[in-house]
């Protein structure tokens, strides 16, 4: 690996209908990755699936021969804070079957999304609701080889419990900063929610206040992805690496910040492949001092 590489591995989401190794693979290779991240599960329902372990197997083989880290993104209607009992019962399942396979194909981080209060209920009742089945969760934990579960702070929308940095504080003690916790921070979430980033000094301060809230070393990973929309618009709309109102400095800019060092970027843009491509290339560039 090289020295850049070490700092910050740069890939993509990759597509792994027909199986992990049998697309997911080349799909990476053809981007450039340095890293990869996966859906185990239908990403928009409950429905779960055992793997196939030669597909598994495969998978693992090629990801330490290429030296990818690998991280499972979980299902987007998992969510701790609903008033539902049937949304709250499925996302204890559906996470628990993300951890659990994320363990099989080798996975450092198991990404969720930190959820909503919904139904009306009070934010403070939700999140204790958050705690009561998160924890168990974490507790199961106990493999060396078990995935970090990381939180991924949305972009405001609705009622949100967890959108800006701060409102990881409250989120991080209900849980009692399990040593397994960690955080996913989403440029575009992040950006949406009302952090600045394309501010001169916005990552900056944005990564300072992270380390201070969620203490240092919690950041595990990075999705990378530009805006559509302005900062604060509450709107979770990914645009391509400098096409957005972030910009390409801003980037720059998360790659030499101490909070970074050794953290993967994994995007999640619009587009095809040649897009995810020119993305990663971008991205690199970036890493190097390519402007």
């Amino acid at each position: 690996m090289t020295t850049e590489r070490n700092r910050n591995p740069i890939g993509g989401h990759v597509p792994v209908a027909g199986g992990l190794a049998a697309n997911g693979i080349s799909y990476a290779d053809d981007i450039g990755a340095e890293t990869v991240q996966v859906f185990v599960a239908n990403p928009r329902g409950w429905a779960t699936t055992s793997g196939s372990p030669q597909q598994d197997e495969q998978f693992r083989a090629a990801c330490e021969e290429r030296e990818l880290p690998v991280f499972v993104h979980a299902p987007y209607l998992i969510n701790f804070g609903s008033h539902t009992e049937a949304t709250a019962h499925n996302s204890v399942s559906s996470l628990r079957h993300s951890l659990r396979r994320g363990r099989e194909i080798g996975a450092s981080g198991v990404v969720v999304h930190t959820g909503s209060a919904t139904g009306g209920r009070d934010p403070a009742t939700a999140l204790a609701q958050v705690g009561r089945l998160l924890r168990p969760l974490l507790e199961e934990l106990t493999h060396e080889d078990d995935p970090w579960l990381l939180l991924e702070p949305t972009a405001g929308q609705g009622f949100s419990l967890c959108s800006l940095v701060r409102d990881l504080g409250p989120y991080f003690e209900i849980l009692g900063r399990h040593p397994r916790l960690g955080v996913c921070l989403d440029t575009c979430h992040i950006f949406a929610a009302g952090h600045d980033l394309a501010a001169p000094g916005g990552v900056k301060r944005t990564l300072d206040e992270l380390e201070s809230v969620a203490g240092p070393g919690r950041l595990k990973l990075i999705h990378a992805n530009d805006s559509k929309d302005v900062v604060g618009a509450r709107k979770d709309r990914h645009a391509n690496i400098g096409s957005g109102h972030i910009g390409h400095g801003p980037f720059a800019d998360l790659m030499t910040h101490p909070a970074t060092e050794g953290v993967p970027l994994v995007i999640e843009t619009p587009g095809r492949k040649e897009g995810h491509a020119a993305d990663v290339a971008r991205l690199k560039e970036l890493r190097k001092g390519g402007g």
